[in-house]
C-alpha cells in the first residue's frame, strides 16, 4: 500500500523544543561529508541541519571543507565526540575515498546508530547492518539496485513504488528515492510517496540540503529513543524520511516564492527551512 505523506503526517514527526531540553537531548548528528573536489555540499548539509532545528552539528571533514562549514557556520563542532545519528557521502567520490576513510565508514554503518546514507557512500550501503535510509537519485538507484543483485527497474517509471520498496527489502534498510515525485520505502513494505511542490527544486545542491534535513530529524528521533531507552530500527526511519522530503520541498515553494517566482539555489532552500518547521509546529 501506497501512502501520499501530507502536513499533518509531517507535522506528527516534528518536536518543539522545550524548557527541559538541552543540546543533546534535542540530538546531535555527526556529519562526513564534503570533500576537496566539492566542499560545497558539507556547507549545505550542515546549514540546513542548524536551519531544521538541530541541537549540535559535529563536522569530520578534509581542511578545505571544514574551513568553509566554519566560515558559515561557526557554532559547528569540529570535532569528534558524541553523536545520535549520522549523515555520510554527500559531495565526495567513492572512487576518491581513501582507504582510512573506507574504514570509518564501514565501522559506522556496522555500529548501531542510525545513518542517512548519500552520494558517494552508497555503495557501501549493501553491506551496512546499522539502521540506514539511503537517499538516491535516478542514476544512483540503478547502480544500487545492481549492487544489491536486483534487474533494472522500469526505466518508464523511475519511481516505481514497487521497484523502491523491492530495493528497501533486499538492502533492510529505508529508501528514499529522490525525483519529483519522491518515493520511500521500508524493509516492511510500507510505502509513502512525496510529490515536489516546485520543479524550480531540481538544481544542484538541494540534495546535499536534503540530507541535513533529514539527519536533524533522525538524530532528534534518536534522542528522544535514547531518553526511553532504546533505539531506532530502519522501519522507524521512513515516516522521517517522508517528513525530510515534505520539508524539503515545501521549503522551496517558500524560496521560490519568496524570489517572486523566479529561480533559487540550493542555499535559500536551506534559508527557507525554520519558517516551514515553524508554521507546521504551528498548525500541524
Amino acid at each position: 500500500m501506497t501512502d501520499d505523506w501530507t502536513a499533518a503526517d509531517a507535522a506528527s514527526l516534528l518536536r518543539k523544543p522545550t524548557a527541559s531540553d538541552d543540546k543533546y537531548s534535542r540530538g546531535v548528528l555527526g556529519v562526513r561529508t564534503g570533500s576537496e573536489r566539492y566542499p560545497g555540499a558539507a556547507v549545505l548539509g550542515v546549514e540546513a541541519a542548524w536551519r531544521t532545528g538541530i541541537g549540535m552539528v559535529r563536522y569530520l571533514g578534509g581542511a578545505r571543507p571544514t574551513a568553509l562549514v566554519l566560515a558559515r557556520r561557526p557554532e559547528t563542532v569540529a570535532a569528534d565526540g558524541r553523536v545520535q545519528a549520522w549523515l555520510v557521502g554527500s559531495g565526495t567520490d567513492a572512487a576518491e575515498r581513501s582507504p582510512a576513510e573506507t574504514a570509518t565508514l564501514r565501522g559506522l554503518l556496522a555500529g548501531e546508530l542510525p545513518v542517512v546514507v548519500d552520494a558517494g557512500a552508497l555503495d557501501l550501503a549493501p553491506a551496512a547492518s546499522a539502521p540506514l535510509v539511503v537517499t538516491p537519485h535516478a542514476g544512483e538507484f540503478g547502480r544500487l539496485r545492481a549492487a544489491l543483485g536486483l534487474p533494472d527497474a522500469d526505466s518508464a517509471d523511475p519511481a516505481d513504488p514497487g521497484a523502491v520498496a523491492e530495493t528497501a527489502a533486499r538492502l533492510g534498510g529505508t529508501v528514499l528515492r529522490k525525483g519529483a515525485l519522491t518515493v520511500v520505502a521500508t524493509p516492511d513494505g510500507a510505502v509513502r510517496t512525496v510529490a515536489a511542490p516546485t520543479p524550480w527544486l531540481a538544481t544542484a545542491g538541494t540534495g546535499d540540503v536534503l540530507g541535513g534535513v533529514l539527519g536533524t530529524l533522525v538524530a532528534g528521533a534518536a534522542a528522544a529513543r535514547e531518553r526511553e531507552g532504546g533505539r531506532l530500527d530502519a522501519a522507524d526511519l521512513g515516516p522521517l524520511a517522508a517528513t525530510a522530503a515534505w520539508l524539503h520541498g515545501h521549503a522551496a515553494a517558500a524560496a521560490v516564492e519568496r524570489a517572486g517566482g523566479g529561480p533559487v539555489t540550493a542555499l535559500d532552500v536551506a534559508e527557507a527551512l525554520p519558517g516551514v518547521v515553524g508554521a507546521l509546529l504551528r498548525h500541524g
